[in-house]
């Protein structure tokens, strides 16, 4: 396996499919030589032999070893796992953003539980009411507590047409229920537009597939045609969990100056330490035969420019978020962002299976680790126009029990505990005006329609129209964290700043 192929992950766990692929190279062995820790080895072999000669029924080898393999990789952080030939299977057609299920992204929580992170739009589960935030607590009629991620993602995939029922605990309204969703054919269009008013553009893209940057270029060309005088650019990353790293970088070079600094990385191990800036070498994919930024209009490097984010703009969407944000290219619109800031790299072990090891933490273009931080937003702007409690109640990064740290920052517990106490406190008084309700207000929250991203009724959209237009804009009315400049966030002195 010297010469294996690796994948760099910058993703949360998905049943929708969000991967970042790197170019084959040899994977380092440094750790190789390091002696065997000989005691605990045979601690293991140990409860390994009592297992088999003791417990109440037999257990097979190959499973005992491979819980002891996913149990050692899972307790490292919450990104890392160790996949075996079904999971890796599922894990390559993710990356081709076309498969069979319901169309979800997810990811853990410290209580076994599994969080939505957000529905694809247009998916069956979209279609089904599940939102971002609810918990999975059932799959069918199993219990996700004790599950592996990949456990839950393979009982959600299934044949197209057959049914599923999740059991959902919805925060929001503090009920439990089922859902019971009928699985399809996934096609993920990673990339749609619109001409919400006249002279401004509005580009989504859910996720960063392999096709993402050809299809982003293309849809540029259409707008260049159509709106020449293009006056506005609003880039909406709500609830875009990552994706290709390629693909990232693409979409931040399509509005950036050709070779600026994208983002780099550092970990212990050489292919760990890498710059990917905007060039087609950094954001070529097998599956391009030319580069697709080659004849772009001037025009999107210098049109004004918002990027709309929420609590689930994670991993590869921080990066197009902090790399426009730092080269002071674009606004950022909306909520703190997800916060992780740590690579996975991905290889094949085995026929039959695979690890996915985070490897380097990654850094904006300007020195920033925003892991555990997020990429705080330059207007805070809150969802609907009456708040944003939902975003008291998601789960980021800094939740996550077994998170990596913030390397950078020294103060980074006190900053997390204290952001933790501002939390509560909202969360008491998100309680306290939920009690004064009636039962026809409650009842009213939760036939609340989700939001339609790009349409005439999305407040945060609407509000980042008029920052371009050069009206008013209405912030948030709660912010837990302190409005930070690019010059107040801790930098890694070895990174790259600027250009």
């Amino acid at each position: 396996m010297k010469n294996a192929p690796r994948f760099l992950s910058l993703a949360l766990s998905s049943a929708a499919g969000m991967m970042l692929m790197a170019p084959a190279v040899a994977m380092a062995t440094q750790t190789a030589a390091a002696p065997l820790p000989l005691d605990q080895l045979w601690l293991f072999a140990k409860v390994f032999g009592q297992i088999k000669q003791e417990y109440v029924e037999p257990v097979d080898d190959s499973k005992l070893m491979t819980a002891a393999i996913k149990g050692m990789v899972s307790s490292l952080d919450p990104h890392s796992s160790y996949r075996d030939k079904a999971d890796f299977q599922q894990w390559q057609e993710q990356i081709t953003g076309r498969f069979a299920g319901i169309g979800l992204n997810i990811a853990p929580q410290d209580d076994g539980l599994i969080e939505v992170v957000s529905p694809l739009d247009d998916s069956p589960a979209a279609h089904a009411g599940i939102r971002p935030g609810d918990l999975i607590t059932r799959v069918g009629d199993k219990p996700v507590q004790g599950m592996t991620e990949d456990q839950a993602i393979t009982l959600m995939r299934g044949a197209a047409g057959t049914k599923v029922t999740l059991t959902l605990f919805r925060k929001t309204d503090n009920r439990t229920f089922p859902v019971t969703v009928t699985r399809a054919i996934i096609n993920v269009q990673s990339v749609t537009t619109a001409i919400p008013v006249p002279g401004y553009a509005y580009v989504r893209i859910i996720s960063f597939q392999e096709r993402t940057t050809p299809d982003l270029a293309a849809k540029l060309e259409e707008i260049a045609r159509a709106q020449p005088a293009l006056k506005g650019l609003i880039l909406d990353l709500r609830n875009n969990g990552g994706g290709l790293v390629q693909s990232a970088v693409g979409v931040a070079g399509a509005f950036l100056p050709r070779d600026s600094v994208v983002v780099s990385t550092n970990g212990q191990v050489d292919y760990a330490k890498s710059i990917y800036r905007d060039s087609y070498a950094d954001y070529r994919l097998p599956t391009l035969r030319n580069d697709p930024l080659k004849n772009e209009s001037a025009l999107f490097k210098t049109v004004p420019m918002i990027v709309l984010t929420n609590a689930y703009t994670a991993s590869a969407s921080e990066i197009v978020a902090g790399a426009l944000q730092d080269h002071h290219r674009a606004l950022i619109l909306g909520k703190t962002t997800f916060g992780k800031g740590s690579v996975q790299t991905s290889r094949p072990l085995t026929e039959d299976a695979s690890l996915s090891l985070t490897t380097a933490y990654y850094y904006t273009p300007g020195g920033r680790s925003i892991q555990n931080i997020g990429i705080l937003p330059d207007l805070p702007v809150d969802q609907f126009a009456d708040g944003d409690p939902d975003d008291t109640r998601a789960t980021r990064e800094a939740d996550y029990p077994n998170r990596l740290s913030n390397i950078q920052d020294p103060n980074e517990k006190k900053e997390l505990e204290a952001r933790e106490e501002a939390r509560l406190v909202q969360l008491h008084l998100i309680e306290q005006e939920d009690d004064k309700k009636t039962s026809e207000q409650r009842q009213k929250d939760r036939d609340r329609a989700q939001i339609q991203f790009g349409s005439h009724d999305d407040f945060m959209l609407q509000q980042a129209l008029n920052k371009l237009e050069g009206k008013p804009v209405q912030e948030s009315k709660v912010t837990l964290e302190p409005r930070l400049t690019q010059n107040d966030v801790p930098r890694a002195p070895s990174e790259p700043a600027g250009n």
